[in-house]
């Protein structure tokens, strides 16, 4: 399951022992072979080898289906309960239990050393690949390159394309055979090559990092990412809770945060568990006030370097609660929400009005979210930043 997970952090150098120009620097389009040898040149100055760049890029070509991808991702118009009841299946959660079991060894040492736990490990290793069985069957190399040379993100994809040269040189990755997901992630957890370069763990011993083979290298390596991101080692992520009806919706969100015991002194409580009372925490509601409530720990921030969709963060987070032996939520009864096309018609509306959704694309994301909070309050609505036929037909 790959959706655009981590692409902010893309753009950071080449940190394995390289130097160079930064990626926004570097150029896209043109005639590809030209463009091929600008990327040999850049990845030679970084301190790899000509030879393995030649080997990486000889035959690299333009993949046509890695561009429609990029730029048709419907998962992010599903809703959180759409979304996670679709991805969150019986088959999962036992084939979860049955891994962590199987892999208990492997998931201590993860636990020991980077300090995450094994179900959040596992929701990863289940959302992003079902434990490994379906990784994608996109040519790894060409999806860097074609992604690179397309102008539309080539600082994101550049840098990631050194690192399979660089990950060619040292004998984890063969140019020919070597596929993954349409944007360049490979392996059980679905990992782009800077950050295999950077925190690739040998976790069975052979002295590779092979992480679409071998589940030990792919689960350390997962877990000194995930440790990499800001994992707080001993605290939760995410906890069920309920809400009282009388709450200042206006304060759900991710904007605004309060210590555990100031949530339950304004009446939420733990559906499973005990709230953490000196942590600070933020109350989300995916699908509004009448729809399942969560407290956001600060661990739940490393989730959101992981995917930017704050349906898959949520749905990640929830599953790993899941796997640790939490309840399956309740549902609620929430409002209707809008279809793609109502969706665009509420953006266009809101950024007529002046406020900032960003691209007006039909998508629910974290700027329309604040948008729709801000119009609620201003109409006098409760203020749960989720959008409703009510709300499009006031505008």
């Amino acid at each position: 399951m790959r959706l655009h997970r981590r692409l902010a952090l893309a753009a950071l150098a080449a940190g394995f022992a390289m130097t160079g120009t930064a990626a926004s620097a570097q150029p896209c389009g043109g005639d590809f072979r030209q463009f091929l040898a600008g990327v040999k040149q850049e990845a030679v100055a970084k301190g790899l080898s000509a030879n393995a760049a030649d080997k990486a890029l000889a035959n690299a070509q333009i993949d046509q289906t890695v561009l429609a991808r990029d730029r048709s991702q419907s998962v992010f118009r599903l809703t959180f309960l759409d979304f996670s009841k679709k991805v969150i299946s019986s088959y999962r959660m036992q084939n979860g239990a049955a891994n962590m079991r199987k892999h208990a060894a492997i998931f201590q040492r993860a636990e020991r050393e980077f300090g995450v736990p094994a179900p959040v490990i596992t929701a990863f290793w289940a959302l992003e690949t079902d434990f490994g069985a379906v990784q994608g069957d996109f040519n790894t190399v060409n999806a860097l390159a074609t992604l690179s040379h397309d102008c539309r993100r080539p600082a994101l994809f550049r840098p990631q394309l050194i690192g399979a040269i660089a990950m060619v040189q040292k004998g984890d990755l063969d140019p020919a055979r070597t596929t993954g997901a349409w944007a360049g992630e490979i392996g059980q957890v679905q990992m782009l090559p800077q950050d295999i370069m950077l925190y690739g763990q040998d976790g069975d011993g052979d002295g590779h990092v092979n992480v679409k083979t071998s589940a030990p290298d792919a689960l350390l390596t997962g877990a000194a990412f995930i440790q990499s991101l800001g994992w707080r080692r001993g605290e939760p992520w995410l906890q069920e809770v309920t809400v009282p009806s009388s709450l200042n919706w206006a304060d759900a969100g991710l904007h605004v945060s309060r210590s555990g015991s100031e949530w339950q002194r304004l009446g939420v409580q733990p559906r499973w568990g005990e709230i953490s009372p000196e942590l600070p925490a933020s109350l989300i509601l995916p699908q509004g006030r009448k729809g399942p409530a969560f407290l956001a720990y600060p661990n739940y921030a490393v989730y959101l370097k992981w995917n930017q969709s704050f349906v898959y963060t949520t749905s990640a987070a929830y599953f790993a609660t899941r796997l640790a032996g939490a309840p399956v939520y309740a549902q609620g009864n929430p409002d209707p929400g809008l279809s793609q096309d109502q969706m665009k018609q509420l953006q266009q509306k809101l950024a007529d009005r002046g406020y900032d959704v960003g691209k007006v694309d039909g998508i629910l994301g974290a700027q329309t979210r604040a948008a729709v909070r801000q119009v609620q309050q201003q109409l006098g609505m409760p203020a749960d930043a989720w959008p409703t036929p009510d709300l499009l037909a006031r505008l």
